[in-house]
């Protein structure tokens, strides 16, 4: 029982405290740009991921990604080709 009482002031405490943060527009932005860039990497990852031997970057788990298709792993690919044509069919319905 105690743990959600100590649960929920860290959680009040916490939002006081993004609260006051975020009252300065300048802190805003830099959130807002620091999501954004973040979304970004995101999209780059999951697009590496589909083709892993086509990628220019040479980081470690995209390296990993290569040998392990060429291994004969399908996972990651089959991962990316799923979502990318469940993203073109919601766009199309969304333009329809």
């Amino acid at each position: 029982m105690k743990k959600r009482y100590v649960l929920s002031a860290v959680g009040a405490v916490g939002a006081g405290i993004a609260s006051y943060y975020l009252v300065d527009s300048n802190n805003r932005q830099k959130l807002k740009d620091m999501a954004k860039n973040s979304a970004k990497n995101v999209n780059r990852v999951f697009e590496n991921a589909g083709v892993p031997d086509q990628s220019s970057e040479q980081e470690l788990d995209q390296l990993e990604n290569s040998k392990m298709v060429s291994e004969g792993s399908q996972f990651g690919v089959q991962y990316y080709n799923e979502n990318k044509n469940e993203n073109s069919s919601e766009q199309q319905q969304n333009t329809n």
